[in-house]
């Protein structure tokens, strides 16, 4: 296994500044994290990206690839309404690259509140990951700030059939399966689809997974290739989605293309997202409205001359379904963010919490960080 080089302790505790100024206490995770969940989570593709353990009884769990899940399990635990945890160590993911680690050491921190505005707290966490990327001593960083829920009040404005949005919602995260959506320009409604696929396509996600298992149990068949429940279910209800649902229309795509495409300063950005969008953009207004209060808070810790805005932002587990950020080093490159983050406020219910819970955090490779590092 290829191991990311030390850090100078100097640097690391430069780096690590931000989050001990932040008053949140410090959290571990185990090594050891189950598989399933995190397919469930992140797709199936991410398998081959994980060091997967198998136990003697069969159990698969997995070398942790990051500390979000883990941290938000944790939280959940507690019973707590909020809670601010930093933690520091190793993670681990799978790496084609021959000059990649697939050992390397993350840092960062994970905020739990309950309901109420989110944009201050959204301007900290990323304020934060900027300001530590920052203590790392580079010169060329960048803060590029994407918005999954922003792509929703877009495709609303669109007034598109609600079957249709609902489906591009679904993968608005996932860049390859809305690629198929838009490559499916003009297309009348499939016939087709099983009952199952049906039937699940009208349940909650936690609910089509919890349905799957009771009729694996009456059956007393498991499922094979490591899929969990949920991975199933969700394939099942695209499947079914895809068979009923109509195509956009070229007009429709090549908005959507052209929002998916912005790539500029906030304040351009926006205007660009209002110049795109349909007539039904009640809900678009407020989610702008929402970013105006970010950028306010988020000039505290950040200089303006250093944010980017790009909708089709994302990271590799597509849990996220608010802000998303990354800061980027022109040294490192695009494909190696020094620090990612954002918004998952529904992974805490996918998890199994309840109430209003909400939740945003962030993560630092400090390597990447170091001006004497990876470059």
């Amino acid at each position: 296994m290829r191991i990311e080089p030390p850090v100078p302790p100097e640097v690391l505790a430069a780096i690590r500044g931000p989050f001990e100024d932040a008053g949140a206490e410090r959290a571990e995770a185990p090594l050891l994290q189950p598989l399933n969940l995190l397919l469930d989570l992140a797709g199936e593709a991410m398998r081959a990206r994980l060091f997967v353990v198998q136990s003697e009884g069969g159990t698969e769990s997995c070398l942790r690839p990051d500390f979000t899940v883990a941290i938000a399990r944790q939280h959940l635990d507690s019973g707590r309404a909020d809670g601010r945890y930093a933690y520091e160590g190793p993670a681990f993911r799978a790496s084609a690259g021959a000059d990649r680690p697939e050992e390397f050491v993350q840092l960062g921190l994970e905020l739990f509140a309950p309901g109420g505005p989110a944009e201050a707290a959204d301007a900290e966490i990323a304020g934060l990951a900027w300001q530590a990327a920052a203590a790392g001593g580079r010169g060329d960083l960048t803060l590029r700030l994407g918005d999954v829920a922003l792509f929703g009040a877009f495709v609303e404005s669109l007034d598109l059939p609600e079957s249709l949005a609902a489906r591009l919602k679904r993968v608005a995260g996932r860049p390859r399966l809305l690629m198929a959506e838009l490559s499916r320009v003009g297309e009348a409604p499939a016939e087709g689809g099983t009952a199952l696929a049906g039937l699940l396509a009208g349940l909650t996600e936690s609910q089509a997974a919890t349905l799957l298992e009771e009729v694996w149990s009456l059956a007393g068949v498991a499922p094979v290739g490591g899929r969990g429940p949920a991975e199933i279910a969700a394939r099942l209800v695209r499947k079914a989605e895809a068979a009923g649902a109509p195509a956009l229309t070229e007009t429709q795509a090549n908005a959507i293309r052209a929002f998916m495409a912005i790539d500029d300063a906030p304040g351009a950005a926006f205007d660009r997202v209002r110049s795109l969008a349909g007539a039904n953009a009640a809900a678009l207004d407020m989610a702008l409205k929402g970013w105006d209060a970010r950028l306010s808070a988020l000039a505290a810790h950040a200089p303006a001359s250093a944010l980017r805005f790009s909708p089709a932002l994302g990271h590799a587990f597509d849990y996220y379904d608010g802000i998303t950020f990354e800061v980027l080093s022109a040294a490192v490159g695009p494909e190696r963010p020094v620090a990612v983050g954002g918004r998952y406020d529904g992974l805490l219910t996918r998890l199994g919490g309840q109430g209003e819970a909400r939740a945003v955090g962030c993560m630092v490779r400090p390597w990447r960080a170091w001006a004497g590092g990876e470059a």
